[in-house]
Formats: C-alpha cells, sequence, structure tokens
C-alpha cells in the first residue's frame, strides 16, 4: 500500500508574504505529475509541503493529510515514504563541506540522516550496489562529492532518493544541468519506476524537461493553483508559449522607459580597442588539477575583444573548472601560465575579479550567507560575497538600477534563501553586471529561470556583446545568445576550439 496526500485549504507565508494561498488538491498512489510555472509562484514551496519539510502557515480551514488506504498517517510515517530532490539540497552538501564518497551518500538516504551516522549492513550494501548498477554510477562509487561534476553530483542524490525505494518523488528542476547521457540514465530510472507503480512530481520550466510517463499537470501563479488536470500536450504548449511570448516581449526591449536602457548603455560602456591589441585572456599550455585529480591537460586558449565563446561537453569534462580557472579561483600547475590583459603578474587576483562578472551553480551555493539581495547585488563592485561593510551611495544607486533592470526590486531586503532559485539566478546575474565587466563569464546563466525569463536574459547578452567579452557554458544549444563566434569543446581532459558553434 503506497501513500496519497491531500492539501486542503493550505497556505505558506514568509514574513509578511504568502508564498502559498489557498491551495487544495489530492495526488493518489501510482499518479505522476509534472509542476509548471513562472519564476516565484511558488514550485519549490509546494513540493517541500507535500514532502513535509515546510510546515503550513495555520489557518482555520488549512490541512494537510498523509493517508495509507483510508488509515491516515502521522508525518513521521509519511516522510519516511517520500523522497525530495532540489537544488538547495545539492548546495548544501557543498555549503557543509559534506564530501561523502558516492556509497556512503546512498547509505544516508536508507538511513534517513544528511550524515552516515551507523555502520552500512550487508543487506543495505547490496541495496546501494543495485541502486548505484540501475544509475550507471558503479564507476563513481568510491568518488567524494567534491570531485564530481554538477551534473554528477545531480545523478548521486537522485540514486540516493532511490535508494529508499519511496512511495513519492518530488523532484525540482531535476534535469538541470545535465548532459544528453546523464539525462537518458535519469530516463531510463524514471522509467524502472513507473513500472513498479512509482509516483512522482516534477516541477520544470522547459517542456523536454517533462519526463515521459507524466500523466497530468499542475500550473501554479503566484501561490495558487490555477489548472489541475491531464497533462496530454498542454505542458509543452504552455512552456513554448511562453518562451515565444518572452522572445518577443525581450525584442520589444519591454521595460527599457523603466531603467533598463539605462542599465545596459552603463554596463561595460567603454571605447573599443584597437584590433592590435593583445588578447584579454590567454592560457599557454595548462594543466589543471582539482582536489589532485587532473581535469584538464594541455589547455592553450586565448580571448580577444570582439569574440564570444561557448563552452561544450559532456558532464565531467571540465567545463565548470576551466571557468573557475579564467576568473582566478582555480590555478594552473607549474608550468602553465594565464595571462589576463592590464593585470601583470604579481597583481592581486582580486583586482581581476573585481572587472569579471562571474555566475555559476557553485557560486549560487556559496550566498548562503546572512545579507540582504540588495547587498548581494552591491557586492558584485567589490568580487566579495555581501559587504565587510555598508554600500557607498553609488553601490546603492547601482545596485537598485539593477534590481529594478531584473525585476527583483520587491525582494532586495530578503535573504538570498528566501527567494526562488531562478530568482536567486537573477540576482546573481545582476551582481555580476553592477561591476561592470569587461569580461563575463556564465556557467549556466539560464539555469532556474521561468521561459520568459530565459528569453529576456538572452536578448540582454546579445546586447552586451559590442561592449563586454562573454564565455559561457551550456548544456542546451538553445540556450546560446546569438552572435556567439566561437566554441570550445572539452572532452576526455583536452580543449578542441572551433568557430560559428551555432
Amino acid at each position: 500500500m503506497r501513500l496519497g496526500i491531500s492539501l486542503h485549504a493550505v497556505g505558506v507565508q514568509r514574513g509578511r508574504k504568502w508564498v502559498l494561498r489557498d491551495l487544495t488538491l489530492d495526488v493518489h498512489p501510482g499518479e505522476r505529475w509534472a509542476l509548471i510555472g513562472a519564476n516565484g509562484a511558488g514550485k519549490t514551496q509546494l513540493l517541500k509541503l507535500l514532502a513535509g519539510d515546510v510546515w503550513p502557515t495555520p489557518t482555520a480551514a488549512g490541512r494537510r493529510t498523509y493517508r495509507l488506504g483510508r488509515r491516515e498517517v502521522d508525518l513521521i510515517e509519511a516522510k519516511s515514504r517520500i523522497a525530495y530532490l532540489g537544488a538547495e539540497m545539492q548546495d548544501k552538501y557543498s555549503r557543509y563541506g559534506w564530501d561523502l564518497i558516492v556509497s556512503d551518500l546512498l547509505a544516508t538516504g536508507l538511513h534517513r540522516t544528511d550524515l552516515l551516522l551507523s555502520k552500512v549492513t550487508a543487506a543495505e550494501r547490496r541495496k546501494i550496489d543495485a541502486t548505484l548498477r540501475a544509475c550507471g554510477l558503479l564507476r563513481l562509487a568510491g568518488r567524494r562529492l567534491s570531485s564530481l561534476s554538477y551534473g554528477q553530483k545531480r545523478l548521486a542524490l537522485l540514486a540516493r532518493a532511490l535508494c529508499s525505494d519511496p512511495d513519492w518523488l518530488l523532484l525540482d528542476e531535476l534535469y538541470n544541468g545535465l548532459d544528453t547521457s546523464y539525462r537518458r540514465r535519469i530516463d531510463r530510472v524514471l522509467r524502472a519506476l513507473r513500472a513498479r507503480g512509482g509516483s512522482w512530481i516534477v516541477a520544470t520550466h522547459r517542456a523536454c524537461d517533462v519526463p515521459r510517463g507524466s500523466r497530468g499537470l499542475i500550473e501554479l501563479e503566484a501561490g495558487r493553483v490555477i489548472a489541475m488536470g491531464p497533462l496530454r500536450s498542454e505542458a509543452a504548449s504552455r512552456l513554448r508559449t511562453a518562451a515565444r511570448e518572452g522572445a518577443r516581449a525581450a525584442i520589444r526591449g519591454r521595460g527599457a522607459a523603466s531603467g533598463r536602457g539605462a542599465a545596459l548603455r552603463s554596463a561595460g560602456a567603454r571605447a573599443r580597442p584597437r584590433l592590435a591589441a593583445p588578447p584579454l585572456l590567454k592560457i599557454s599550455d595548462a594543466d589543471l588539477y582539482v582536489d589532485y585529480r587532473p581535469v584538464l591537460r594541455g589547455v592553450s586558449w586565448e580571448l580577444r575583444e570582439g569574440e564570444h565563446w561557448a563552452v561544450l561537453g559532456a558532464n565531467g569534462a571540465g567545463k565548470s573548472s576551466f571557468l573557475r580557472l579564467l576568473y582566478g579561483d582555480l590555478s594552473p600547475a607549474l608550468g602553465g601560465v594565464i595571462e589576463r590583459r592590464g593585470f601583470p603578474k604579481g597583481t592581486p587576483i582580486a583586482d581581476w575579479k573585481r572587472r569579471v562578472g562571474f555566475v555559476s551553480p557553485e557560486l549560487q551555493t556559496d550566498y548562503a550567507v546572512n545579507v540582504s539581495v540588495r547587498d548581494l547585488v552591491a557586492s558584485g563592485p567589490r568580487a566579495s560575497i555581501g559587504l565587510a561593510e555598508a554600500a557607498t551611495a553609488e553601490e546603492a544607486r547601482v545596485a537598485a538600477r539593477w534590481l529594478k533592470f531584473f525585476g527583483l526590486s520587491g525582494v532586495g531586503e530578503r535573504r538570498p534563501r528566501e527567494l526562488s532559485y531562478g530568482q536567486l539566478r537573477r540576482a546573481l546575474l545582476a551582481r555580476a553586471l553592477a561591476a561592470e565587466p569587461r569580461v563575463l563569464l556564465l556557467d549556466e546563466p539560464l539555469t532556474g529561470l521561468d521561459p520568459k525569463q530565459r528569453a529576456f536574459v538572452k536578448r540582454l547578452l546579445e546586447r552586451l556583446m559590442p561592449r563586454v567579452a562573454l564565455v559561457i557554458a551550456v548544456h542546451h544549444p538553445e540556450d546560446l545568445p546569438r552572435g556567439v563566434t566561437h566554441a570550445l569543446h572539452l572532452e576526455a581532459g583536452r580543449a578542441h576550439a572551433m568557430h560559428s558553434p551555432k
């Protein structure tokens, strides 16, 4: 017998804001739902509410119920039958330095703990090995989380969720950061779960990320359920329509009168250099190691004014590490050289970082500090994580302009973890642009954005290209803005350059 979940007139309040309001729905064993809605609609909060990780705000009529058949069960028993996986769970392991080996990570799923607190039995080890095999992770079983790519960590956390054979999988943007090979692995895993009668709710912004076998659609808007019924083709139709509408709005430049035009004109504005100028960035014969593991070998590459690069490759190919090398978070091994124009050898790396915009999933993980979103954006010109001292009047003015540009003025005093994943990604883009960068290093910058926001950000990058050099790592080719001139393909530790990736 498997678990059913009901909500009746339930809401969740954060401060004075209702992030979920007057929710009434029933989900039954064997059902499989797609959950859609714009950034900030409340998808993540709804999944956490169903999982029992968020408590509903008490109201006279509000009630959350878990049941096995006709028998109502308490929250403790219900939570043992539900597995939730979202981006912030992945972030938590990085933030707290919980560097487990993959097999022990799966054991924590069986034990329902964050860390491995007791010995793994022989029966549990067989279960772990079977799950690793089903997810195609056996070769990573002895690796530590810190040595995995973003996508590999996501698949390992999915295996952790599956290890306890949950009645419900609640998955928030599951396919983010995954290449085609890993997506196929997940499809196989979910197909096997479906064959066993398993249930899921998967939140997504992309039609292609609705898992096969999903039969229902739940749509949220401003914390309310506005549609719930058979899936048919609604998910693809609505998501694609939203993308088209967002693209048209971006092309029209909607909102320029509210300050967006001024923000764009100021971002990176400077005189164009002579064509004979040396490269902005140059790497010569560089090997890169991360946690003593070789990631890249013999890389030689340069970035010149007017060039815009896509960085491509499978999960684990080294795309994120390559961008961190360019930014200065990583250094080449002895013998390799990296040169940055205007920053001679011996210049503090912080001076370079203050002229570079950087956005990545790992950077999003680091923003767990007790800082307001306004100060987060204002810290861009300082290349810091928050502010050690109050923002200057100019920093505050620039931050306010970019918050308005990205539609975030209303959340400026909130904390990063109080935002949706997509809202926080937009705040980090605002932080990057507040620095008036000469180079933008973007690792999956459209991850977590709804279709309208993806179209808007792509158009923004296209308008910035005449003034800012762009290096962008993506898995979805459609996430590349028009105007990308070169591609760098990473494979087996080597880098291969080509022109015109699109």
